[in-house]
């Protein structure tokens, strides 16, 4: 049976039209991206990102302290680790970590630069950073570098900036502080092992004979030989804070005066106290003085 011509012309109309919309609808959908036209932006873990100076530590990682009691420093965006130890003989020792930081960094043996800087003063000094390998390192290769700071920064609270470090065939920049800030501003000075000794082992004022003897006949930089320092400028209520500095104190760092136990954040602190506790007796006020109130 033959079609009506304006029947024919109808159809032939509908058909092209949704042939059409099937056409439009298939182009709509975007095609996959080939290999070469996804983003090559790097993901964000492999930019090498370090702190720009010591004043970026604290955005970036918390003062919490590492295996040997130092501070963990952030490498690359935490894509690294290394833990900075200075002691009270003045050597700075930085540890090399994985992102992992329980696990130990082996990095090429190469001699540093660390550029330091005693906290609200705008000179720096440099000091080589020199590798010293741990027993189990391969050869070539490192886990720790060693500095002996100069005896004008033995102490002193810094900010430490470490411009060219080479990881795995990157070059990286960072930085840290061995204090807060806050504490920084009221830290003491370590005192010359002479003035420690006439200091801590005679007796005057609120700083008796049975003091030195319960505290071991020692200087608190003897005593707390290893220990490191952590200045915690945001005590809680009810937390203990140090008489000197105000910061959060540290039992470790106990010292009998009057025959009381005192907590201090840190050995320079306990010798000012000591030396108020000599000279001026009335300023000395009990233990529990020290608290943080509401």
């Amino acid at each position: 049976m033959l079609c009506h011509p304006v029947a024919s012309v109808i159809l032939c109309t509908m058909l092209t039209a949704v042939l059409l919309n099937v056409v439009g609808c298939q182009q709509s959908t975007p095609a996959p991206l080939s290999a070469n036209s996804q983003n090559t932006q790097p993901a964000a873990d492999s930019v090498a990102h370090t702190t720009d100076a010591a004043n970026d530590f604290e955005d970036q990682h918390p003062h919490v302290a590492g295996a040997h009691g130092g501070l963990i420093i952030p490498i690359g965006s935490d894509s690294y680790h290394a833990e900075a130890i200075v002691d009270h003989t003045g050597t700075l020792r930085l540890l090399m970590l994985q992102k992992d930081e329980t696990r130990i960094l082996e990095v090429e043996s190469q001699m540093l630069t660390a550029w330091l800087k005693m906290v609200g003063q705008t000179d720096a000094v440099s000091v080589p950073l020199t590798p010293q390998p741990q027993d189990g390192d391969a050869a070539g290769m490192t886990s720790q570098f060693v500095a002996e700071l100069p005896h004008s920064a033995r102490g002193k609270a810094l900010d430490v900036t470490i411009p060219n470090l080479r990881i795995a065939g990157e070059r990286f920049r960072i930085g840290f502080t061995t204090a807060s800030k806050q504490h920084a501003a009221d830290m003491p000075a370590s005192l010359p092992a002479d003035e420690e000794q006439q200091l801590y082992l005679t007796a005057a004022g609120n700083y008796t004979d049975a003091d030195i003897k319960a505290n071991g006949s020692t200087t608190a930089a003897i005593r707390f030989a290893g220990k490191v320092s952590r200045h915690d400028a945001k005590p809680q209520i009810g937390d203990r804070i140090c008489p000197i500095s105000r910061t959060k104190a540290n039992p470790e760092f106990t010292w009998i005066i009057n025959g009381l136990p005192y907590q201090f954040c840190c050995p320079p602190c306990i010798d000012e106290y000591v030396r108020m506790a000599k000279q001026q007796p009335d300023t000395i006020q009990p233990p529990d003085s020290f608290i943080k109130q509401p």
